[in-house]
């Protein structure tokens, strides 16, 4: 009885917490108040809200820093990214997954962008875009090419969105690397984002529907060929592509 007692209280300050989080408009690099103030500010014992922030340490909410505090962290998003990327398996059926969400997310955004998104958002989407060609790695291109994306999900203005494709980059980004060693690959890409920024730009709906799909469906040819040379690899290997595969 006594612990149960001690934990309902350490969840209700974990509460407390977070609603002031909330409340002050607290992000990331932010500084919490001190055990002590928040002991006298929600008239808690001291080592009911060490408990509280041991909890949220633990959640990755925060961390504590030497001379400075509790700050505010994100590394449950960091954990969550890690934890997707050493999951995923890169197969054709992974590739459909993601694509499908991406396709529910991206495809869907049409009505927020053509009121929201902004010249110069359109602007650092083609300069991303020319960068794409002159990426000198497969994975500096695969960069490119999430930070293209990403700045699209940006612009919708769903925070909530914008946080999930963002925990969800490891994968995404792996799965655009298929075929970014091949010159007439980049090529491709590069001219598909070329159509679906002018599709926007002319807030033209069924337009930014026909390239986005096609976008998000060329990547799949190259998915069965990386997978079967996966499966020659030795146990033990990372699943990642190598460089060369496309």
């Amino acid at each position: 009885m006594e612990n149960g007692v001690r934990g309902s209280a350490v969840d209700g300050m974990v509460d407390r917490i977070r609603g002031l989080i909330r409340e002050r408009g607290l992000t990331v690099g932010d500084v919490l108040p001190s055990e002590a103030e928040l002991a006298v500010m929600f008239d808690a014992s001291r080592n009911t809200v060490r408990e509280a922030f041991r909890t949220l340490k633990a959640y990755g909410v925060a961390e504590s820093r030497q001379k400075v505090g509790a700050v505010l962290t994100d590394q449950h998003q960091s954990a969550m990214r890690d934890l997707f990327s050493f999951a995923m398996d890169i197969s054709v059926d992974a590739f459909r997954d993601i694509q499908g969400y991406r396709r529910l997310t991206e495809m869907s955004l049409f009505d927020l962008l053509s009121t929201r998104i902004t010249q110069e958002t359109l602007a650092g989407m083609e300069t991303l875009n020319a960068l794409i060609l002159r990426a000198g790695t497969p994975e500096e291109a695969s960069e490119l090419d999430y930070q293209f994306h990403k700045l699209m999900v940006d612009a919708a203005g769903n925070r909530t969105l914008s946080e999930t494709y963002g925990m969800l980059k490891p994968v995404i980004q792996r799965l655009m690397l298929a075929g970014k060693s091949q010159r007439l690959v980049l090529e491709s890409v590069a001219a598909e984002h070329a159509d679906i920024v002018k599709a926007l730009r002319e807030r033209d709906r069924i337009g930014f529907a026909y390239h986005m799909d096609r976008h998000l469906d060329a990547g799949l040819e190259f998915i069965p060929a990386a997978e079967a040379r996966r499966g020659g690899r030795a146990a033990g290997t990372s699943k990642g592509w190598e460089t060369g595969d496309a």
